[in-house]
């Protein structure tokens, strides 16, 4: 297993509309195995294929308590909805930045897994919002696209300034 490097805000391919997997053999389980890796490495909970640059409709999550049980939704699609909840949402692609979002409370999803098989799930709470979160990325939609165009705009230039700053100080660290 390997990390896979995990695209950041305002990079254009974050925007690109994933397609179906259509293929469940071994390059997929891999890339599965990565991802699932690359999440936990980078201490989220959710991650969908398109942050590492795969716009294949494809994503991982573990809402559970000791991260220990990882889940894999392959070609989602949410079925039913409703209720409405605000959640406070980060993101890997949006790092250090937060913000409210107001999503379904309940969704029922259908999915395929590892090899092909289909299922359908009832989620409800953190498990339906980190599905949601990371089925927008399948759409090329951040969570920071549900901010006003002021609030986005500060969030650039903080990012910005932050990647400003990381390299400085990488700079500032290199050995001859």
């Amino acid at each position: 297993m390997s990390n896979l490097n995990i695209l950041e805000f305002p990079d254009p391919r974050l925007t690109t509309v994933a397609s179906e997997v259509d293929c469940f053999d071994d390059a997929l389980k891999k890339l599965v195995k990565d991802m699932i890796q690359t999440m936990y490495s980078a201490r989220g909970i959710g991650l969908a294929a398109t942050q590492v640059n795969v716009h294949k409709r494809l994503l991982v999550l573990d809402v559970s308590e000791n991260q220990d049980q990882p889940r894999v939704y392959i070609n989602p699609r949410i079925l039913v909805s409703s209720g409405e909840q605000d959640h406070e949402e980060g993101c890997l692609s949006v790092p250090g930045i937060y913000a409210n979002v107001r999503r379904a409370e309940n969704i029922t999803v259908s999915a395929q897994d590892i090899d092909g098989n289909t299922f359908e799930e009832q989620l409800e709470g953190l498990h339906a919002v980190c599905v949601q979160h990371e089925m927008d990325h399948l759409i090329g939609r951040l969570f920071v696209d549900y901010l006003s165009p002021l609030k986005r705009n500060m969030v650039r230039k903080k990012l910005e300034k932050q990647r400003k700053v990381a390299a400085k100080e990488a700079e500032e660290h290199l050995v001859i």
